[in-house]
């Protein structure tokens, strides 16, 4: 059987016969071929390659990745300082989708503006497959924009070269003054106004592969990737250097004194693993508001180049917002996910009672996650996290035959119906599972079904099928209603 399922080709991961026999079934329900096809493409998709938009504060690339994304996603004023929290977002253009990674500038060290630059851009590049450079057309290349220059040339990575607010074709003469960088033709571009940013997206199309070069797992039996994310002090490089045996990451009580990632090949359990320490920000920085963005930049640059993102959370202390939006960013990347309660053993009773209530209200939305209580001080149930990596990974990975999921489906059509609104019911039709890691369903309806039915739907998926320790991303396709022939 596995040599008629297909990964990446013109059927997602469906077998010929079944593709055919899914197809047949569209047909009989009214779906156009075309539509059928266009939404097992769209949803069958494995892992996005990834842009990264770096530069020095100040030259628009917020305003940048706004026009890009074709919607005001990225915070911008007119000072830097103000991208916060989300730095990755999904874009499309002429047809192809790809992710892209906002390093939108905010207020730098003041000790060391070139250090931090590069530092911001840096973690931004390692899970780049391609960048696009944004510079200043009307300042002109500036010492920082040299720094940021050589570390692309260190990195390898293709680079689109996007010189900025140029408004008018007497601009144009500043633009190529951006030769004299070495990376190549300088795109004069207008992210405010939108002018030459097609041409500029068309270069950065040719740039990206078609798919990241990043494949999950390397050969058969390659090491599988750990994310070790979480936000500052809370034990993720104690949880290393316990997991490794032996001091392989410097650990201080100061938040933040990890300063690269530490990829560590560690066997457990008889299986070597590639653990990614992301831990960290780097020392120099003194703004908390600029130690923040660091730790989201870096958390989603390890996600990006995960299977598996083990989220740490400090039990001491009450679940945070930023606890949350970790994970939330770790669900939006589509990887499986542990989270490990760290410091279990200082807790008293009274602590553990809270902890369950804000478990049940603050992490209900990835109730599917595998739970491990862990004490990275003393070594206290480690044992228990690679199983609990194991079965994350398992479910991320699980497929359901098209046949067993439609029979599935009727049940769930026959016993729950959608409520009817506006005087008609739609129906799921069919469906099929187009993708795994994450797994991916598209549902062919009737008509639109509201998001309280696709979460019940998922819930019902998960009780019937498992997928435990992994997100599971449905979208639905709605029949067209097709006009009269005359």
């Amino acid at each position: 059987m596995n040599d008629q399922i297909h990964t990446g080709d013109e059927h997602g991961e469906l077998g010929d016969a079944e593709y055919a026999e899914f197809m047949e079934l569209a047909a009989q329900e009214g779906f156009d071929a075309a539509d059928v096809e266009g939404a097992l493409e769209e949803a069958g998709h494995g892992p996005l390659p990834v842009l990264a938009v770096v530069g020095r504060p100040n030259v628009g690339k917020s305003t940048l990745v706004n026009r890009i994304l074709g919607r005001r996603e990225a915070v911008v004023e007119d000072r830097p300082g103000v991208t916060r929290d989300r730095v990755t977002y999904e874009a499309e253009w002429a047809g192809r989708r790809f992710k892209v990674v906002d390093t939108g500038g905010w207020e730098q060290d003041v000790f060391g503006i070139d250090a931090s630059v590069a530092a911001q851009a840096e973690f931004a590049i390692e899970a780049a497959d391609a960048v696009v450079f944004v510079v200043d057309a009307k300042v002109g290349a500036t010492d920082t924009d040299e720094a940021v220059v050589k570390l692309l040339r260190r990195a390898g990575k293709p680079v689109v070269l996007c010189a900025n607010k140029v408004d008018g074709p007497s601009g144009e003469a500043d633009a190529a003054m951006l030769w004299s960088l070495g990376l190549g033709e300088p795109h004069p571009v207008s992210a405010l106004h939108g002018r030459g940013t097609g041409d500029m997206l068309d270069a950065v199309l040719e740039a990206l592969p078609e798919a990241p070069a990043q494949s999950f797992g390397g050969t058969v039996g390659g090491p599988r990737r750990i994310a070790l994310i979480g936000r500052p002090n809370v034990g993720k490089s104690s949880l290393l250097n316990k997991v490794a045996g032996e001091e392989r990451v410097v650990v201080n009580e100061l938040a933040g004194t990890t300063r690269d990632p530490v990829d560590e090949l560690i066997e457990l359990g008889g299986t070597t693993w590639k653990f990614v320490d992301t831990a960290g920000i780097r020392r120099r920085v003194h703004l908390q508001e600029g130690a923040d963005y660091y730790a989201s930049l870096r958390t989603a640059a390890a996600v990006e180049k995960a299977e598996v993102a083990v989220v740490l959370i400090d039990s001491s202390e009450s679940i945070s917002v930023q606890d949350q939006r970790i994970v939330t960013m770790a669900v939006e990347a589509g990887r499986a996910m542990v989270i490990a309660y760290n410091k279990w053993d200082t807790l008293d009773e009274e602590r553990r009672y809270y902890l369950e209530r804000e478990i049940e209200t603050e992490m209900g939305q990835v109730a599917w996650a595998p739970r491990v209580n862990v004490s990275a001080q003393t070594g206290r149930h480690m044992e228990k996290l690679v199983p609990a990596i194991e079965t994350a990974l398992a479910g991320w990975e699980t497929r359901i035959p098209t046949g067993r999921l439609n029979a599935f489906l009727g049940e769930i059509v026959a016993a729950h119906p959608h409520p009817i609104r506006g005087g008609k019911q739609p129906r799921i039709l069919f469906g099929t599972q187009a993708g795994t890691k994450p797994p991916r369903f598209v549902l062919f309806a009737s008509g639109f079904l509201e998001a309280g039915y696709r979460r019940f739907v998922e819930r019902r998926l998960r009780e019937e099928f498992g997928f435990e320790g992994t997100p599971i991303h449905i979208s639905v396709r709605v029949r067209e209603k097709r006009g009269k022939k005359k």
